[in-house]
């Protein structure tokens, strides 16, 4: 699609002398000039470009907008993305390691499970390392948790793992899943049921007993009382006794003491008398 100037072609020094050949810049080709396999190459570039301009950031679009041809847009995308030799051998590396040691984490689901899982697949197929269905497939059930085991068993037993599509696999997890999560949950009613039937008798044990603590203190205080009335009734009687036992030394008789003494009263009136 070059040509080159007329004056690159110049005579030397001498008649006898050969033209003198100097190497110049090359000069696009005219439009006008183009034959149609160039018009097509053209076309086909411009299409390229106006593909991996659409698609790309307004920071991306700025990296390549100088680029004059599609390959060459492609070309620093991949330098920028995939790094050198060296860089993308790093990242091949690393991936691969992650794709070995790849394992259900505890408590995730199948969904995500797989999400994660493809994530490494296709990074690593854009580095050029892929990996067949059966391989895929493969290693999924060699990632699920010991709690599956009776289900990879299962499917190891009735699928032939070879020609087992990935999607049909990931579906039948998905519904095992499912279904372990109703049991799960059959028991858990169960068990909040069972909770509640035990705290319902413990709340009627709680309420015999505070009836039996209102029986036992009725009983006390009617224990009490009839206590305190002997009590009041002993101490009476203990008075009244104690009274009996008390003497006179007036008139040496029980009952009373000298100055309530009916013989001294007499005695004093007479001595009344006697004034």
């Amino acid at each position: 699609m070059a040509t080159h100037n007329d004056s690159t072609f110049r005579e030397g020094q001498s008649t006898i002398r050969p033209p003198f050949f100097d190497v110049g810049e090359d000069i696009p080709k005219p439009s006008r000039e183009w034959n149609e396999l160039e018009k097509r190459k053209d076309s086909l570039n411009s299409k390229a470009m106006n593909a991996l301009f659409c698609a790309l950031d307004k920071k991306e679009f700025h990296r390549v907008s100088s680029c004059e041809s599609a390959n060459e847009i492609w070309h620093k995308l991949k330098v920028v993305y995939e790094g050198t030799n060296q860089v993308k051998e790093s990242k091949i590396s690393r991936y691969t390691r992650q794709y070995e040691l790849f394992q259900m984490e505890q408590n995730e689901s199948v969904y995500s499970m797989y999400t994660r899982f493809t994530d490494i697949v296709n990074t690593l197929g854009a580095l050029g390392k892929t990996f067949s269905n059966s391989e895929k497939v493969k290693k999924i059930i060699r990632s699920l948790p010991k709690e599956w085991r009776q289900k990879m068993t299962a499917i190891e037993e009735a699928k032939d793992l070879n020609i087992l599509p990935i999607d049909d696999l990931i579906g039948s997890l998905i519904s095992y899943e499912e279904d372990l999560a109703a049991e799960k949950g059959n028991e858990e009613k169960k068990k909040s049921i069972a909770l509640k039937a035990l705290k319902h008798e413990s709340d009627e044990e709680s309420e015999l007993d505070e009836e039996e603590m209102d029986m036992l203190a009725r009983r006390f205080r009617k224990l009490f009382k009839k206590s305190s009335e002997r009590r009041k009734f002993r101490d009476l009687k203990n008075r009244k006794e104690n009274k009996e036992v008390i003497k006179c030394y007036e008139c040496k008789k029980p009952g009373h003491i000298r100055t309530d003494c009916p013989l001294l009263s007499k005695f004093k009136k007479r001595a009344m008398v006697a004034i």
